[in-house]
């Protein structure tokens, strides 16, 4: 006999549940779907820019030519693209659980790595589950916009909360104009479906064959054809080709858009493109940052729509362009959700925050094109060795003890304070700052930045010390108990592969 028939509560239960189940299933589908619906966009955003500076006049004296006015942004000797993408694309999470990401796009035209995926290595340093989708955009100076268009379809096919985030250390040929023209900087941004800052309204890439700008799989600086016929038969002429045949599709016109925020190789062609295309230079022009920052390659275009989102208003439409063997151009509309991002003014900040290099030979030898002392106490590595530790070499994480909550690094098993064994949790420290508990100024270490500030720092979470390098600092000004923050930085190269890890650095304004 069914026993439902002796005890009908039982059968209502179940009935019950089951509908509870199968309402909780179609209720969680048709949110997905809606979310798939929605219209993608830009949810935050982040830049970095290093703190070097480099005037142009002292690299014109240096060569007893003329300067190009202004100044350029140089990354450390112990920065490239990608610890320059991890400051970027930390500065665009802030304020939002690693868990919201879905995905990680790197674009650099100077990946440190010609066989070795960097998003990877990103993702790690940032702490993002090992689930997410991550993939790089190489070789080609709109790799930014093409990572963010590709970033774009895939939140529209429902892959929410993927973080682009591009990053450029170019090297121009000494004493040529590229050398004065070139920056290094990184951006990125956020793409989502809900708590969108900038929404997508339209989207369109070209291609187009031309070697106008190139760099060998051999070469250390960046070549490029005779200059007015790059930039007239190459940059001109496709990005006016690209973003016309957008806006004759879309019934769009140059007064349609508060911002147009376009990649350019120079301040000069990149003014007359504006011009040609009926926009207006004063009021609609995005600031192209060549003067202050330099062009900072693929992620150009990027840290240029992060400097017009500090100021939009919901409402506005910016028209977004990248230019490489062909070009991408995206339409976004500001929402009402900008005005939770107010007062970041990050690009500014970035910019104001600098210090400037005295010598044109210093530059050399942060770039390795002048030899510095030889390091005199090179530490050997080993990949195995890494891989074991990857928690705390990259995402820098420690053991807080479930007993007394006494906070080490690395990891121990053992707690030095109540020695309870393997009762710990492991926390993050990279976001975490601190202060100098005791340091050292090592003068015989030798390399590109002697001497060597070797410090331990005291951090914030739990008063764990951790020994690191110090970085970005006037030796002479370290003190006890001095402020600083964690930054991703490279080590020294072992056994043919590249060194990553955290060092501190004075807090940045």
């Amino acid at each position: 006999m069914d026993a439902s028939f002796m005890f009908p509560s039982i059968n209502n239960q179940k009935l019950i549940a089951e509908c509870s189940r199968r309402a909780a299933i179609i209720k969680c589908v048709v949110e997905k779907k809606e979310r798939r619906n929605g219209m993608p966009g830009i949810v935050s955003y982040g830049v970095y820019v290093p703190l070097y500076r480099l005037a142009r006049e002292t690299i014109a004296k240096a060569w007893g030519g003329r300067a190009g006015g202004g100044e350029r942004s140089v990354a450390n000797h112990d920065e490239d693209s990608l610890t320059m993408a991890v400051e970027a694309a930390s500065s665009c999470l802030r304020g939002s659980e690693i868990s919201d990401v879905g995905g990680l796009f790197f674009a650099s035209t100077t990946s440190p790595y010609r066989e070795k995926q960097c998003s990877t290595s990103i993702s790690a340093a940032l702490d993002l589950p090992s689930e997410i989708r991550t993939g790089d955009f190489a070789n080609s100076l709109r790799a930014g916009t093409s990572a963010l268009r590709s970033a774009l379809d895939a939140t529209a096919g429902g892959v929410d909360g993927i973080l682009v985030t591009a990053a450029d250390c170019r090297l121009g040929f000494p004493d040529s104009a590229q050398e004065q023209n070139f920056g290094d900087g990184a951006a990125s941004v956020m793409v989502g479906n809900s708590g969108v800052i900038a929404s997508l309204e339209e989207a369109h890439s070209t291609s187009d064959e031309i070697t106008d700008v190139w760099r060998r799989d051999e070469d250390t600086f960046v070549s490029g054809w005779e200059e007015r016929w790059v930039t007239s038969k190459g940059y001109a002429s496709v990005m006016r080709k690209a973003l016309s045949e957008l806006m004759k599709a879309k019934g769009l016109s140059p007064q349609d858009f508060a911002k147009v925020v376009l990649a350019g190789p120079d301040a000069r062609s990149h003014r007359d493109l504006v011009q040609d295309l009926g926009f207006d230079v004063k009021t609609q022009l995005q600031e192209p940052l060549i003067s202050t920052i330099g062009n900072v390659g693929a992620a150009q275009p990027l840290l240029m729509l992060a400097s017009a989102l500090d100021d939009a208003k919901a409402g506005d439409r910016i028209l977004v362009a990248g230019y490489g063997q062909g070009a991408d151009v995206l339409v976004f509309r500001v929402t009402d959700e900008i005005d939770k991002k107010r007062g970041r003014q990050s690009v500014t900040r970035h910019i104001s925050s600098k210090k400037m290099l005295s010598t044109y030979e210093r530059y050399l030898t942060f770039r390795q094109l002048l030899a510095s002392p030889p390091e005199l106490f090179n530490v050997d590595s080993a990949a195995t060795a890494i891989w074991r530790t990857s928690d705390s070499v990259y995402a820098l994480r420690g053991s807080k003890c479930q007993r007394c909550g006494l906070v080490s690094f690395p990891v121990q098993r053992i707690c030095f304070g109540c020695q309870s064994k393997d009762e710990f949790e492991s926390v993050n420290l990279s976001s975490k700052q601190g202060r100098v508990f005791t340091y050292s100024l090592d003068h015989l270490a030798g390399g590109p930045d002697v001497p060597l500030v070797q410090t331990i720092v005291e951090s914030d979470e739990g008063a764990a010390r951790i020994y690191c390098l110090m970085t970005d600092c006037e030796p002479s000004e370290v003190a006890i108990d001095m402020p600083v923050e964690m930054t991703f930085r490279r080590l020294r190269e072992a056994r043919g592969f590249y060194n990553y890890f955290w060092k501190c650095r004075p807090i940045r304004g």
